[in-house]
């Protein structure tokens, strides 16, 4: 996989958010909407995170070197937790925007006009997060899935907004526009706590999801059966993109260096197949040697 060219993905989410804050500004200062407001807020967090995620990508594309010798990939964790935290602090933003409206209400204005502009805003955050989305899974890249996410819940959040802009126009409630703003509001700390909470696991060495843990099992069931051999010690951990798999493999003592060791490279191959941008290391032990069962915690 081409690590660098995944920057091209950050640089449209980029162009993207210039877009959106543009147009829903400008549905702002049209209509008044509180909404709308929290609508333009949200989009500037969004270049915000875009530009983070475009220096991570970066960072994360760099080979392995002296000090890293596996590899930049977490970088990646770093930028989704900036984007968590910018999202709860623009939820705070909007929060507090709502409450001063809800204390001093405002009529809105040129509703269509509003309308219209916010919509067309949200069509462009939905086909990039389409792109993002399908860019992340393909590339296994958690900063394109949590950009991409991150557009999709503005994309409904923008919904919401344009139903409170439409509801005051027809009740002529002017309370139900910082209403739903603050909705919005609670709907963007879930997504930031969501992303934060996913970038924690990520740089805590959180193992790996459980079908794909299923996938590195059926592999080595598949020499089990074949071979007569064990495992065990098997530990997984995520970085970025990247999956670092261990286990050690029990082998008869009367085997050969070479025999086994041909085994244990088709066991890696066998898992690299398995689980996408995995590394996989094994460690051979003769299963009769009673210290081969002890010596597999990880701190020995």
């Amino acid at each position: 996989m081409n690590r660098p060219s995944l920057t091209r993905y950050a640089w449209l989410s980029i162009a993207a958010a210039l877009i959106t804050i543009t147009l829903k500004t400008g549905a702002y200062f049209l209509t008044g909407s509180v909404g709308l407001l929290s609508d333009a807020i949200e989009s500037v967090v969004n270049l915000l995170a875009a530009i983070m995620a475009l220096t991570m990508l970066t960072i994360a594309a760099r080979p392995p070197d002296d000090s890293h010798a596996f590899g930049h990939g977490k970088a990646e964790y770093f930028s989704s937790n900036v984007e968590g935290i910018l999202i709860l602090v623009a939820a705070g933003g909007i929060a507090f925007t709502a409450i001063e409206r809800l204390i001093n209400p405002q009529e809105i204005e040129q509703i269509g006009i509003g309308v219209t502009i916010s919509i067309i805003a949200s069509l462009v955050n939905l086909i990039i997060a389409k792109i993002l989305l399908d860019a992340g899974k393909k590339h296994a890249s958690i900063t394109l899935e949590a950009d991409g996410h991150h557009l999709m819940t503005d994309v409904w959040t923008s919904g919401g907004v344009v139903l409170g802009v439409i509801l005051v126009a027809i009740t002529g409630w002017q309370i139900l526009d910082p209403i739903i703003a603050l909705a919005v509001s609670v709907n963007i700390v879930y997504t930031g706590i969501k992303l934060i909470r996913r970038s924690v696991d990520g740089l805590m060495d959180a193992s790996l999801l459980p079908e794909e843990m299923k996938a590195v099992e059926d592999v080595l069931d598949k020499y089990r059966q074949k071979y007569k051999i064990d495992f065990h010690a098997l530990r997984t951990r995520q970085a970025g993109s990247r999956h670092f798999i261990t286990v050690h493999v029990l082998v008869p003592g009367a085997w050969t260096v070479h025999d086994a060791h041909h085994i244990a490279e088709d066991i890696e191959a066998d898992i690299r197949t398995v689980v996408q941008n995995s590394v996989a290391f094994t460690h051979l032990e003769p299963i009769e040697d009673e210290i081969s069962h002890k010596d597999i915690c990880l701190d020995r």
